[in-house]
This record gives C-alpha cells, sequence and structure tokens, in this order.
C-alpha cells in the first residue's frame, strides 16, 4: 500500500501536522506530497512551475483537498482539475473544515469524489483519516496507469 502517493493541499500548518501525524498514527507510510495553497496543487498536477520537472510517474493515488486556500482556492482546483482529460478521473476528497452548505453542493457539482468535515477532536481525526486510507488505499479500485 505504501507504493501510492497521497497529495494534502493544506495551508494550515496546524491541519497539516494534524492530519502527518494522523496518517503515521494509523501506520498509513505512503508517501504524501503536501503544497500549501492552490496554485502550488494546479502546478505539482500538471507540471508546471516549480514542479515541471517532477516524476511523471508519480501520480497520487488520492488528493486530499482543502477548500479555503490561498491563491487558488480548493473548489477552483477541483474544477480545473475536472476540466482536463489528464487528471479529470483522479480521486479527490474535500477534506475541510467548511460548514458552508454550498461549499458541499458545490464541491460534489465541480466532481468531488467525497466531502469530509474535518473533525475538531483529534481521536476523531485519527478515525476518519484510518476510514479514508482504508477505502482510498486499500479497498477502492482505481483505473490502471
Amino acid at each position: 500500500m505504501d507504493d501510492k502517493l497521497i497529495l494534502l493541499v493544506e495551508d494550515n500548518p496546524d491541519d497539516e501536522a494534524l492530519t502527518l501525524r494522523a496518517l503515521k498514527r494509523n501506520n498509513i507510510g505512503n508517501k504524501v506530497f503536501v503544497v500549501h495553497d492552490g496554485a502550488e496543487a494546479l502546478d505539482f498536477l500538471f507540471y508546471t512551475g516549480a514542479h515541471a520537472n517532477r516524476d511523471p510517474h508519480e501520480v497520487p493515488q488520492i488528493i486530499l483537498l482543502d477548500i479555503n486556500l490561498p491563491k487558488v482556492d480548493g473548489l477552483e482546483v477541483l474544477r480545473r482539475l475536472r476540466a482536463d482529460k489528464r487528471t479529470s478521473l483522479l480521486p479527490v476528497v474535500l477534506l475541510t473544515s467548511s460548514t458552508e452548505e454550498q461549499d458541499l453542493i458545490t464541491g460534489y457539482k465541480y466532481g468531488a469524489n467525497s466531502y469530509v468535515r474535518k473533525p475538531v477532536d483529534f481521536d476523531q481525526f485519527v478515525e476518519a483519516v484510518h476510514q479514508l486510507g482504508l477505502y482510498w488505499l486499500v479497498l477502492n479500485e482505481n483505473l490502471p496507469k
């Protein structure tokens, strides 16, 4: 399972650390690549900017995408991913603290595979990450590369 790349798009250092701790606590040893804003996420996924020379074989198995991001918000990142045939089928989980119903509706409208609200309690957050890892990295059948 640990050869499957996770792309974490998170601008909040505390939430980043919390997510990485929760992955580790759940023995999810996958490589996690972290980007801190929507523009960097797009550069990573479309091999542009600072990520123009990255390994083209390193495609995320799952993208954990926050909604409230600087430069380009998460919903716009999702919209752009779905509009491009190279990235249109990548699994995207919106992992957010947003409680706005419109974010939920827009997320699914733009093609999110899942929408998960970040629990405030650490133990609940660890359990949510465990369930995400179990489903997206073990049980889910992805398209062949």
